[in-house]
């Protein structure tokens, strides 16, 4: 298996895997390396660790050398020009009248290339643009469309929880997130409580996702019916913190709330709407009930 160690180039950015060479390297350690973009810095993560092959892409490229405070030095003095890059990039986009918002600026570390991020309702033709900037830094020129979400993790913020968000302080790779795991969460299907301020389904929704997921598979489901203490019903809502589930009564049609293990679900029919869950609750429950075609073993 490959030895490597795990570098970030960017607070909360992706980590990639290099080569250490013969370098002793500890984390938080600055690094020079070379990659698809030039020389570039960045700080050691983790390792030195072996990994299996299919989780490194090769050739990989090795460290160059540790990093010294003169490299240090310059990229504090990188941050600078980029704010500096950043004004003047505003006021060409102005004169220029172009469809755009510019959200970051990131100069190499060799000081070859300065990229512009930038986010557009569509398709910008900022060719001029890119000329008039090349004619005043007097190097390679890159404009980078992005989505909200990357405008988001760049530009940083709080979210609703009053927490710094996910995605600009650890959380390095975007997952899919879908309408179905608010759904499933219990949660209020409107748009402004389950939306992070990108305007997109909030990341957080994804985090506790199995979880529900593992719930729905153990708990019965809504509308299936089941035996409590106090005769037949049908539930009408769970509670997977509490272990507890709303049991609305067949004959006083009272909701009451009972503990989980106190309910026995009841035989259904082939053709019941909940049948499947219903028969995926009993199946977790270690009992065997009938699908319908006789009537149970033993009575209820």
């Amino acid at each position: 298996m490959p030895k490597v160690v795990g570098i970030r180039f960017k607070p909360a950015g992706k980590v990639y895997y290099f080569d250490p060479g013969s370098f002793n390297l500890s984390s938080d350690d600055g690094v020079i390396v070379e990659t698809a973009r030039g020389i570039e810095f960045g700080w050691l993560v983790s390792g030195p660790k072996e990994v299996e092959e299919e989780e490194v892409v090769f050739p990989l490229k090795q460290v160059l050398r540790e990093a010294t405070p003169e490299d240090e030095q310059k990229v504090i003095e990188n941050r600078e020009q980029e704010e500096e890059a950043f004004q003047v990039c505003l006021e060409k986009i102005y004169n220029h009248d172009l469809p755009m918002k510019l959200v970051d600026v990131e100069k190499t570390f060799d000081g070859n290339k300065i990229i512009f991020y930038f986010t557009a309702d569509g398709r910008v033709d900022f060719r001029e643009l890119v000329k008039d900037l090349a004619a005043v830094f007097r190097t390679r020129i890159e404009l980078r469309q992005i989505g909200v979400r990357d405008e988001a993790k760049m530009m940083g913020g709080l979210g609703c929880c009053g927490r710094e968000l996910c995605c600009c302080s650890w959380l390095s790779d975007f997952a899919s997130v879908s309408i179905r795991m608010a759904k499933d969460q219990n949660l209020s299907l409107n748009p402004a409580k389950i939306s992070g301020i990108c305007g997109r389904l909030m990341c957080c929704l994804k985090f506790e996702s199995e979880a529900y997921e593992h719930a729905k598979e153990l708990f019965p489901a809504a509308g299936s019916k089941v035996i409590t203490p106090d005769g037949e019903g049908r539930v009408t809502g769970v509670n997977i913190f509490k272990q507890m589930v709303s049991v609305e009564l067949k004959e006083s049609k009272i909701i009451q709330e009972y503990q989980f293990d106190s309910l026995v679900p009841k035989a259904v029919k082939k053709n019941d709407a909940a049948s499947d869950e219903n028969n995926n609750w009993n199946g977790n429950q270690n009992q065997r009930y009938d699908d319908g075609s006789k009537e149970n073993e033993k009575s209820h």
